[in-house]
This record gives C-alpha cells, sequence and structure tokens, in this order.
C-alpha cells in the first residue's frame, strides 16, 4: 500500500471515531486524549532519550494520561488534585530520582525533562476537552465547533503554506529546522487562515452555535492561530532534528507518530482556548 492510500485509509477511519468521542464528549473523549497524551508522552520519551536526556519515561506517560482523566472528574464535581497537591509532583519525582538516578543519573535533566513531557502532551491536549465544555458552549453541537474551530484553522493553515509555499516559495523561513517551509508560504498561511477564520464565524458558528467573531477578533484569531500552528510545527521539527529523528514514531500508518499529526494542535488548543474567552461573542 502506498504512503498516500495509507494516509487515506487511516484518515477515513479515525475522522468518525474522533469526531464522535468529541460530540458525545464526556468519558469517551476524556479516554480518548488519555490515550493519545499517553502515546504522545511516549514519542516524546523516545525523542527526548535519543537527544541524550534521561527522562523518567513510565511516570511521563502515566501523568499525562493522567491529565485529561483529571479533567473530565472536575467536570464531573468530584475532587482532584488542587494547584498545591500538582505542585508535588516536583519532590516526587526528585524523591524518585534520588532513589532510582542518583547524582550520576543526571536527576535535575530527569526531572525538568518528565515534567515538560507530561504538560507538552497531556497538558495541551486536556484543552480539547477543555474547548468541548467551553463556557459558550451550552450544546453539544457548539462545544464541537468550538473544537474543530482550532482543528480545521490548523488544517487550512498548513495547506495554504504548502500551496503559497510551492507556487511562491523561494526564500527559506528556517532552513536549519524545517528545510521546506518558506517565507510565502508562512506568509500564504496567514492569509489563508484570516479569510478561513472569517468564513467559519460567519457562515458555521453562527448559525449552527449562535455564537461568532467581530472582525477584529476575526483578524486578531485568525492571525494567532496561523502563527501558532506554525511555530508548532517547527518546535516539533527542532526536537526531532535534536534526537536525530525524522518521525516521532511509525505508530500511524503514513502519518508517523502522534507528536507527527498533534504538533500544531499542542500550540493552536490551548491557545484558541484562552484567545476565545476573549474574543468570542454570542451572534445575534
Amino acid at each position: 500500500m502506498s504512503e498516500l492510500a495509507k494516509r487515506i485509509a487511516f484518515a477515513v477511519a479515525a475522522i468518525p471515531v474522533v469526531a464522535g468521542a468529541v460530540y458525545i464528549g464526556d468519558a469517551p473523549l476524556a479516554v480518548l486524549l488519555s490515550i493519545a497524551s499517553a502515546l504522545g508522552a511516549w514519542e516524546y520519551a523516545r525523542l527526548a532519550e535519543a537527544a541524550g536526556a534521561r527522562p523518567m519515561g513510565k511516570w511521563t506517560i502515566v501523568l499525562a494520561a493522567l491529565i485529561p482523566l483529571a479533567l473530565h472528574a472536575l467536570r464531573l464535581g468530584y475532587a482532584v488534585p488542587g494547584i498545591a497537591w500538582i505542585a508535588m509532583l516536583i519532590p516526587l519525582l526528585l524523591s524518585i530520582a534520588l532513589w532510582t538516578r542518583g547524582s550520576a543519573g543526571k536527576p535535575i535533566e530527569s526531572v525538568a525533562t518528565t515534567l515538560f513531557g507530561v504538560w507538552y502532551t497531556g497538558g495541551m491536549l486536556a484543552f480539547v476537552y477543555a474547548l468541548r465544555y467551553h463556557r459558550f458552549a451550552i450544546t453539544a453541537v457548539a462545544g464541537s465547533l468550538l473544537v474543530a474551530l482550532p482543528v480545521v484553522l490548523t488544517w487550512l493553515n498548513d495547506s495554504g503554506a504548502f500551496f503559497f509555499g510551492k507556487k511562491l516559495g523561494k526564500t527559506k523561513l528556517m532552513p536549519t529546522v524545517s528545510p521546506g517551509k518558506t517565507w510565502a508560504g508562512a506568509w500564504g498561511a496567514l492569509g489563508t487562515t484570516i479569510v478561513s477564520t472569517y468564513l467559519i464565524s460567519q457562515f458555521v458558528l453562527k448559525p449552527y452555535a449562535g455564537l461568532g467573531l467581530t472582525l477584529v477578533g476575526v483578524v486578531i484569531f485568525g492571525a494567532v492561530m496561523s502563527l501558532a500552528a506554525q511555530v508548532g510545527d517547527l518546535v516539533e521539527s527542532m526536537l526531532k532534528r535534536e534526537a536525530g529523528l525524522k518521525d516521532s514514531s511509525n505508530l500511524i500508518p503514513g502519518h508517523g507518530g502522534v507528536l507527527d499529526r498533534t504538533d500544531s494542535l499542542l500550540f493552536t488548543v490551548p491557545i484558541a482556548y484562552v484567545m476565545l474567552e476573549q474574543l468570542l461573542v454570542v451572534a445575534r
């Protein structure tokens, strides 16, 4: 099977599952995000080890997987660890490093790498759940569309970058990190994302969710989404180059790994949540 055929087959199988989990929300979405977080954390640990670091692999995976589940438990009204208890992760991991790594095992690097990996994967992916239950998401459709907004904009941003980069790209954007990226592609992606934000706001969010963005909000949100998507992609490329790996893994046929598919979303989804808190308005 060709790489393109593998990509199409995976998309056909995965998109309905993901879309269904987002629409249903609750435990199915939390579990799906937990699995994705665990796999992403495993890939992150793999990259970190290839780069010469020594993260606590099992702890990275377990803690990352727990974050979406904890968010779900919080929404259901269960007591979950607050900020003070979360801070206890530092003495916990340092104590584990004391007994399992010692001073020769680079404990500072080990704990720091582990904590970063937990939040880079599980912490960021948990914002999908947060967007699904955003304070403006009063219906399942509205919540699903708020999740879809940064996801679709990220995809359109990538498409715009590819198209304009292919047609007009000459000057490389950051050749030492991602040789294929060009300034023309970056500017094309920016314009594509702003225009797409306007169209989605006017013809999807307003009629189907009763929500929207002002014209100023469209420009700000679209521009930031484009910047976040491009930086998120470049960041993962940077991590892979440091590790000397082409893909984060080969878990997804034709796509590489979980981090390869979510690199931009790890930036756009959390930023979308924060920005929509300020920019989203009830449509009239």
